[in-house]
């Protein structure tokens, strides 16, 4: 008899709001992929990714295809959600999107909950004021009309996604380029790998994965590289804002106007992405993957771990663990009792 593990937390939670006639390829393709990266094995249930589908008006939607979508919950863009995406298609549905949606959205962005632009829900962003001084990624048939609406706004069209201080715009396509770069920062590159080999897809080159995340500070661009470099070396700020060429203030001036958060907080989430994939796809003990990520002992790593994900390292690693021997014996069972299997 096999005993229900314990309550995982997600490591990516992704909340969509469907606009009416969206385009369902883009969002096939980022779900499909979540879906794979949710669960250990293949049975889709949502472990290590969770996902709602909301309507303005909670009221089912029309895809562009024809396809109705009914939402899973009432809309609420503030449920502790990683990434908002805003799926748009038509764009006689986007052009002209309502006034409280685009407050909705100004709060979200002011919040530091990153928005996801589908499709031509760009347009959404653009009359919400969110992408002046932005670069965007538009579909190549739009962007004239898309540049004449907002000239503030830096669009480019050679690009599967762009993201930009908070903002990510995809033009449409399958966004499987942009669903793996999602499951990679929260989940770990297995699971990355997972989604994009059952889905077929051949990985782009990691330099220009890069590409599309964009700062328009070419300063913080290199520092970030730098802390990227050195997450399992204990160094200060005056460490990196020497190896950019600028003094620490300085540094700490355009890390906020560019990422909304101090340097120090910036690489601290770095050194604790990289400790969270550490424990699941390694067995390293805690202190050596405290060490590894760059923190001076176990307990420091441990308090910043609980107060980034609300749980402690050696919490996050049995609660994973054990929904992977549940699926593991649950999916032996299967192949007992079905000879097809």
């Amino acid at each position: 008899m096999n005993t229900q593990p314990a309550e995982v937390k997600p490591d990516l939670r992704v909340g969509f709001v469907l606009m009416n006639q969206f385009t369902l390829v883009p969002v096939a393709g980022l779900v499909d992929s979540l879906r794979f990266a949710a669960d250990k094995s293949f049975r889709s249930h949502q472990v290590y990714c969770q996902w709602d589908w909301m309507t303005c008006n909670d009221q089912p939607v029309i895809a562009s295809c024809g396809m109705p979508i009914s939402p899973t919950r009432p809309l609420n863009l503030f449920a502790r959600y990683d990434y908002i995406v805003i799926a748009g298609g038509l764009l006689g549905e986007t052009r002209n999107p309502p006034a409280w949606l685009l407050d909705a959205l100004r709060d979200v962005h002011a919040a530091n909950i990153p928005i996801i632009a589908l499709c031509s829900a760009s347009f959404v962003l653009g009359k919400a004021g969110l992408l002046d001084g932005r670069r965007c990624a538009v579909h190549f048939t739009i962007r004239e009309e898309f540049q004449t609406l907002f000239p503030q706004a830096h669009s480019v069209i050679d690009k599967s996604y762009v993201e930009d201080r908070g903002i990510i715009t995809c033009p449409g396509g399958t966004a499987i380029d942009l669903a793996a770069s999602l499951i990679r920062r929260h989940c770990g590159e297995v699971r990355a790998q997972k989604g994009l080999e059952y889905l077929l897809v051949e990985e782009r080159a990691e330099d220009e994965q890069q590409t599309n995340r964009v700062y328009q500070n070419d300063r913080v661009e290199r520092a970030i590289a730098f802390m990227r470099d050195n997450l399992d070396v204990s160094l200060s700020l005056k460490a990196v804002a020497d190896a950019v060429g600028t003094h620490p203030r300085q540094l700490h001036r355009e890390f906020v106007a560019n990422t909304q958060e101090p340097p120090a907080n910036y690489w601290r989430k770095l050194r604790l992405d990289h400790a969270r994939r550490l424990l699941v796809n390694t067995s390293q003990n805690v202190t050596t993957i405290a060490l590894a990520s760059g923190f001076s002992d176990a307990s420091h790593f441990i308090l910043w771990f609980r107060k980034q994900y609300g749980e402690t390292p050696y919490s996050f690693r049995k609660h994973r663990h054990e929904v992977e021997r549940f699926n593991t014996d649950r999916l032996s069972e299967r192949v007992g009792m079905d000879p097809e299997l």
